[in-house]
Protein backbone atom coordinates (compact mmCIF):
# COMPACT_ATOMS: atom_id res chain seq x y z
CA UNK A 1 0.00 0.00 0.00
CA UNK A 2 1.33 3.44 -0.96
CA UNK A 3 2.15 5.72 1.96
CA UNK A 4 0.65 9.15 1.11
CA UNK A 5 2.58 10.92 3.88
CA UNK A 6 6.03 9.84 2.71
CA UNK A 7 5.19 11.10 -0.80
CA UNK A 8 4.71 14.67 0.46
CA UNK A 9 8.43 15.26 0.95
CA UNK A 10 9.32 18.28 3.09
CA UNK A 11 5.66 19.25 3.52
CA UNK A 12 5.21 16.28 5.84
CA UNK A 13 8.51 16.80 7.69
CA UNK A 14 6.96 17.43 11.10
CA UNK A 15 4.47 14.60 10.55
CA UNK A 16 7.28 12.16 9.77
CA UNK A 17 9.17 13.22 12.92
CA UNK A 18 6.04 12.71 14.98
CA UNK A 19 5.30 9.34 13.41
CA UNK A 20 8.80 8.08 14.17
CA UNK A 21 8.59 9.52 17.68
CA UNK A 22 5.29 7.79 18.42
CA UNK A 23 6.66 4.46 17.21
CA UNK A 24 9.68 4.84 19.50
CA UNK A 25 7.52 5.83 22.48
CA UNK A 26 5.16 2.88 21.94
CA UNK A 27 8.02 0.39 21.68
CA UNK A 28 9.75 2.03 24.63
CA UNK A 29 6.69 1.38 26.80
CA UNK A 30 6.76 -2.27 25.76
CA UNK A 31 10.41 -2.53 26.81
CA UNK A 32 9.72 -1.07 30.25
CA UNK A 33 6.82 -3.50 30.70
CA UNK A 34 9.01 -6.43 29.67
CA UNK A 35 11.57 -5.43 32.30
CA UNK A 36 8.84 -5.11 34.92
CA UNK A 37 9.36 -1.36 35.41
CA UNK A 38 6.36 0.94 35.92
CA UNK A 39 7.57 3.74 33.67
CA UNK A 40 6.56 5.39 30.39
CA UNK A 41 8.85 6.49 27.58
CA UNK A 42 7.06 9.85 27.47
CA UNK A 43 8.18 10.52 31.05
CA UNK A 44 11.88 10.20 30.28
CA UNK A 45 12.91 13.82 29.58
CA UNK A 46 11.15 15.27 32.62
CA UNK A 47 12.16 12.44 34.94
CA UNK A 48 15.78 12.67 33.76
CA UNK A 49 15.83 16.42 34.34
CA UNK A 50 14.40 16.02 37.83
CA UNK A 51 16.75 13.21 38.81
CA UNK A 52 19.71 15.25 37.54
CA UNK A 53 18.73 18.35 39.53
CA UNK A 54 19.88 19.00 43.09
CA UNK A 55 16.89 21.28 43.78
CA UNK A 56 13.13 21.13 43.05
CA UNK A 57 12.10 22.71 39.76
CA UNK A 58 9.05 24.62 38.57
CA UNK A 59 7.07 23.74 35.49
CA UNK A 60 8.53 26.79 33.76
CA UNK A 61 12.08 25.67 34.58
CA UNK A 62 11.40 22.15 33.32
CA UNK A 63 9.84 23.46 30.12
CA UNK A 64 12.81 25.76 29.51
CA UNK A 65 15.34 23.02 30.26
CA UNK A 66 13.97 20.45 27.81
CA UNK A 67 12.21 22.73 25.32
CA UNK A 68 8.71 21.29 25.83
CA UNK A 69 5.49 23.30 26.12
CA UNK A 70 4.12 24.10 29.58
CA UNK A 71 1.01 21.98 29.01
CA UNK A 72 3.10 18.95 28.02
CA UNK A 73 5.23 19.32 31.14
CA UNK A 74 2.16 19.76 33.37
CA UNK A 75 0.54 16.62 31.98
CA UNK A 76 3.64 14.49 32.50
CA UNK A 77 4.25 15.88 36.00
CA UNK A 78 0.66 15.04 36.89
CA UNK A 79 1.19 11.45 35.71
CA UNK A 80 4.43 11.19 37.67
CA UNK A 81 2.61 12.44 40.77
CA UNK A 82 -0.27 10.00 40.29
CA UNK A 83 2.24 7.14 40.11
CA UNK A 84 4.08 8.22 43.25
CA UNK A 85 7.26 9.16 41.35
CA UNK A 86 7.10 12.94 41.82
CA UNK A 87 5.67 15.30 44.40
CA UNK A 88 4.27 18.79 43.83
CA UNK A 89 4.53 21.42 46.55
CA UNK A 90 3.70 25.10 46.83
CA UNK A 91 6.54 27.45 45.97
CA UNK A 92 7.20 29.62 49.05
CA UNK A 93 8.87 32.27 46.86
CA UNK A 94 6.11 32.44 44.24
CA UNK A 95 2.49 31.60 44.97
CA UNK A 96 1.73 31.30 41.26
CA UNK A 97 4.05 28.32 40.71
CA UNK A 98 4.66 24.87 42.17
CA UNK A 99 7.89 23.05 42.95
CA UNK A 100 8.36 19.56 41.55
CA UNK A 101 10.78 16.99 42.93
CA UNK A 102 11.12 13.22 43.00
CA UNK A 103 9.78 11.10 45.81
CA UNK A 104 11.96 8.43 47.45
CA UNK A 105 10.23 5.93 45.14
CA UNK A 106 11.15 8.10 42.15
CA UNK A 107 14.77 8.37 43.19
CA UNK A 108 15.08 4.63 43.84
CA UNK A 109 13.64 3.93 40.38
CA UNK A 110 16.83 5.26 38.78
CA UNK A 111 18.79 2.12 39.69
CA UNK A 112 16.37 -0.01 37.67
CA UNK A 113 16.19 2.44 34.78
CA UNK A 114 19.90 2.96 34.14
CA UNK A 115 20.62 -0.51 32.66
CA UNK A 116 17.55 -0.21 30.43
CA UNK A 117 18.58 3.26 29.26
CA UNK A 118 22.01 1.92 28.33
CA UNK A 119 20.34 -0.67 26.11
CA UNK A 120 18.03 1.99 24.68
CA UNK A 121 21.04 4.15 23.84
CA UNK A 122 22.85 1.40 21.93
CA UNK A 123 19.69 0.35 20.10
CA UNK A 124 18.81 3.93 19.16
CA UNK A 125 22.33 4.50 17.88
CA UNK A 126 21.99 1.48 15.61
CA UNK A 127 18.57 2.64 14.38
CA UNK A 128 19.26 6.35 13.88
CA UNK A 129 22.67 5.97 12.28
CA UNK A 130 20.99 3.77 9.69
CA UNK A 131 19.77 7.10 8.35
CA UNK A 132 23.22 8.70 8.54
CA UNK A 133 26.37 8.11 10.63
CA UNK A 134 26.34 11.76 11.71
CA UNK A 135 22.67 11.75 12.69
CA UNK A 136 23.15 13.41 16.09
CA UNK A 137 24.99 16.37 14.55
CA UNK A 138 22.31 16.69 11.88
CA UNK A 139 19.56 16.78 14.51
CA UNK A 140 21.58 19.33 16.50
CA UNK A 141 21.81 21.58 13.45
CA UNK A 142 18.06 21.38 12.79
CA UNK A 143 17.39 22.08 16.47
CA UNK A 144 19.68 25.12 16.47
CA UNK A 145 18.20 26.52 13.28
CA UNK A 146 14.64 26.09 14.55
CA UNK A 147 15.67 27.98 17.70
CA UNK A 148 17.61 30.69 15.85
CA UNK A 149 14.79 31.54 13.44
CA UNK A 150 11.40 30.03 14.40
CA UNK A 151 9.41 28.34 11.66
CA UNK A 152 6.71 31.01 11.72
CA UNK A 153 9.26 33.75 11.03
CA UNK A 154 10.79 31.71 8.23
CA UNK A 155 7.35 31.45 6.61
CA UNK A 156 7.08 35.24 6.55
CA UNK A 157 10.32 35.61 4.61
CA UNK A 158 10.03 32.77 2.09
CA UNK A 159 11.61 33.97 -1.15
CA UNK A 160 13.28 36.97 0.51
CA UNK A 161 16.55 35.23 1.22
CA UNK A 162 18.59 32.30 0.01
CA UNK A 163 20.32 29.78 2.27
CA UNK A 164 24.03 29.08 2.32
CA UNK A 165 24.73 25.65 0.86
CA UNK A 166 27.93 23.61 1.14
CA UNK A 167 29.13 21.68 -1.91
CA UNK A 168 32.06 19.42 -2.79
CA UNK A 169 34.94 20.43 -5.03
CA UNK A 170 34.49 20.64 -8.76
CA UNK A 171 37.05 21.87 -11.31
CA UNK A 172 35.34 25.22 -11.84
CA UNK A 173 35.83 26.04 -8.14
CA UNK A 174 39.60 25.49 -8.12
CA UNK A 175 40.30 29.12 -8.94
CA UNK A 176 37.98 30.23 -6.13
CA UNK A 177 39.99 28.21 -3.62
CA UNK A 178 43.16 29.91 -4.77
CA UNK A 179 41.62 33.38 -4.93
CA UNK A 180 39.82 33.27 -1.59
CA UNK A 181 41.86 31.19 0.86
CA UNK A 182 45.15 31.72 -0.94
CA UNK A 183 44.89 35.50 -1.11
CA UNK A 184 43.71 35.77 2.53
CA UNK A 185 46.46 33.52 3.86
CA UNK A 186 49.13 35.34 1.89
CA UNK A 187 48.00 38.65 3.36
CA UNK A 188 47.95 37.20 6.88
CA UNK A 189 51.49 35.86 6.45
CA UNK A 190 52.87 39.11 5.13
CA UNK A 191 53.04 37.97 1.52
CA UNK A 192 55.00 34.74 1.99
CA UNK A 193 53.40 31.31 1.98
CA UNK A 194 54.98 28.18 3.39
CA UNK A 195 55.88 25.34 1.00
CA UNK A 196 52.83 23.29 1.98
CA UNK A 197 50.58 26.28 1.25
CA UNK A 198 52.09 26.82 -2.19
CA UNK A 199 51.61 23.16 -3.12
CA UNK A 200 48.03 23.12 -1.84
CA UNK A 201 46.92 26.20 -3.74
CA UNK A 202 48.78 25.23 -6.92
CA UNK A 203 47.32 21.74 -7.06
CA UNK A 204 44.58 21.11 -4.47
CA UNK A 205 43.43 17.97 -6.29
CA UNK A 206 46.81 16.29 -5.76
CA UNK A 207 47.34 17.49 -2.18
CA UNK A 208 43.83 16.70 -0.93
CA UNK A 209 41.60 14.75 -3.29
CA UNK A 210 44.15 12.25 -4.62
CA UNK A 211 45.20 11.41 -1.05
CA UNK A 212 41.65 10.63 0.06
CA UNK A 213 40.73 14.10 1.28
CA UNK A 214 38.05 16.59 0.28
CA UNK A 215 37.42 20.25 -0.53
CA UNK A 216 34.19 22.02 0.40
CA UNK A 217 32.78 25.38 -0.68
CA UNK A 218 30.04 27.50 0.88
CA UNK A 219 27.80 29.11 -1.73
CA UNK A 220 25.34 31.96 -1.25
CA UNK A 221 23.24 33.09 -4.19
CA UNK A 222 25.60 31.18 -6.46
CA UNK A 223 28.72 32.91 -5.17
CA UNK A 224 31.49 31.28 -3.14
CA UNK A 225 31.65 32.87 0.31
CA UNK A 226 33.87 30.32 2.06
CA UNK A 227 35.93 27.17 1.69
CA UNK A 228 37.80 24.53 3.66
CA UNK A 229 40.07 21.58 2.88
CA UNK A 230 39.82 18.20 4.60
CA UNK A 231 43.17 16.44 4.48
CA UNK A 232 43.49 12.72 5.14
CA UNK A 233 46.37 11.89 7.50
CA UNK A 234 45.76 8.14 7.71
CA UNK A 235 42.99 5.55 7.57
CA UNK A 236 41.07 7.03 10.48
CA UNK A 237 42.43 10.54 10.96
CA UNK A 238 41.74 13.78 9.08
CA UNK A 239 42.86 17.39 9.42
CA UNK A 240 40.83 20.36 8.27
CA UNK A 241 42.78 23.33 6.97
CA UNK A 242 42.64 26.43 4.77
CA UNK A 243 39.31 27.44 6.36
CA UNK A 244 38.27 30.81 4.98
CA UNK A 245 35.02 32.82 5.04
CA UNK A 246 34.51 36.18 3.37
CA UNK A 247 34.40 39.01 5.88
CA UNK A 248 30.82 40.06 5.09
CA UNK A 249 29.63 36.47 5.69
CA UNK A 250 31.39 35.77 8.98
CA UNK A 251 28.39 36.39 11.20
CA UNK A 252 26.13 34.00 9.35
CA UNK A 253 27.48 30.73 10.71
CA UNK A 254 29.29 29.86 7.48
CA UNK A 255 32.47 28.71 9.25
CA UNK A 256 30.41 26.44 11.49
CA UNK A 257 28.64 24.98 8.44
CA UNK A 258 31.95 24.22 6.75
CA UNK A 259 33.46 22.60 9.85
CA UNK A 260 30.31 20.56 10.43
CA UNK A 261 30.53 19.30 6.85
CA UNK A 262 34.10 18.18 7.62
CA UNK A 263 32.87 16.38 10.75
CA UNK A 264 30.09 14.70 8.80
CA UNK A 265 32.43 13.54 6.04
CA UNK A 266 34.86 12.15 8.65
CA UNK A 267 32.06 10.11 10.20
CA UNK A 268 30.93 8.90 6.81
CA UNK A 269 34.48 7.60 6.41
CA UNK A 270 34.41 5.98 9.87
CA UNK A 271 37.22 8.25 11.09
CA UNK A 272 37.94 8.67 14.79
CA UNK A 273 39.84 11.98 14.85
CA UNK A 274 39.66 15.39 13.19
CA UNK A 275 42.66 17.66 13.81
CA UNK A 276 43.40 21.30 13.03
CA UNK A 277 46.33 23.69 13.25
CA UNK A 278 45.88 27.31 14.26
CA UNK A 279 47.80 30.41 15.29
CA UNK A 280 47.62 32.92 18.15
CA UNK A 281 46.16 35.58 15.85
CA UNK A 282 42.91 33.67 15.29
CA UNK A 283 41.33 34.01 18.76
CA UNK A 284 37.70 34.16 17.51
CA UNK A 285 38.30 30.92 15.61
CA UNK A 286 39.63 29.28 18.78
CA UNK A 287 36.34 30.00 20.55
CA UNK A 288 34.43 28.37 17.72
CA UNK A 289 36.66 25.29 17.75
CA UNK A 290 36.25 24.91 21.51
CA UNK A 291 32.48 25.31 21.21
CA UNK A 292 32.41 22.49 18.66
CA UNK A 293 34.35 20.22 21.02
CA UNK A 294 37.96 20.51 19.84
CA UNK A 295 40.65 20.24 22.54
CA UNK A 296 44.41 20.78 22.57
CA UNK A 297 46.42 17.72 21.56
CA UNK A 298 49.94 16.91 20.32
CA UNK A 299 50.41 16.55 16.58
CA UNK A 300 49.48 13.08 15.30
CA UNK A 301 51.69 10.99 13.04
CA UNK A 302 51.47 12.12 9.44
CA UNK A 303 50.71 15.77 10.20
CA UNK A 304 53.00 18.32 8.55
CA UNK A 305 53.17 20.91 11.31
CA UNK A 306 53.50 24.39 9.82
CA UNK A 307 56.08 26.88 11.10
CA UNK A 308 53.33 29.35 12.03
CA UNK A 309 51.33 26.82 14.04
CA UNK A 310 51.06 27.62 17.75
CA UNK A 311 48.16 25.36 18.67
CA UNK A 312 47.00 21.91 17.53
CA UNK A 313 43.49 20.73 18.39
CA UNK A 314 41.61 17.47 18.00
CA UNK A 315 37.98 16.39 17.95
CA UNK A 316 37.67 12.75 19.06
CA UNK A 317 34.65 11.88 17.00
CA UNK A 318 33.48 8.75 18.84
CA UNK A 319 34.01 10.29 22.27
CA UNK A 320 32.36 13.48 21.01
CA UNK A 321 29.26 11.53 20.02
CA UNK A 322 29.06 9.57 23.25
CA UNK A 323 29.56 12.63 25.43
CA UNK A 324 26.58 14.31 23.74
CA UNK A 325 24.37 11.27 24.00
CA UNK A 326 21.68 11.16 26.61
CA UNK A 327 19.23 8.28 26.45
CA UNK A 328 16.25 9.47 24.50
CA UNK A 329 13.63 7.24 26.01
Amino acid sequence: MTDPISQLGYLAGATRFRRISEKLYADGDKVYTRFGIEFKASWFSIYYTLVSSTVPLTVQELAHEIGFTHITVKNVVRELEENGIARIKANPDDGRSKLISLTPKGKNLLEKLQPVWNRFSHTLEELLTAGHPDFINIINRIDREAERVPFFERMQSVGDSEPVIVVDFKPSLKKQFQELAGKWLKQMLGGKLEKEDELAFANPEKVYLDEGGFLFFALHKGHVVGCVALKRLNEETFEFCKLYVQEDSRKGGVATRLIERCITRCKENNAGHLFLQTTDELKPAHRLYEKLGFVDKPAPKGMDVLKRTTRIMDLELLTHDQSNKKPKK
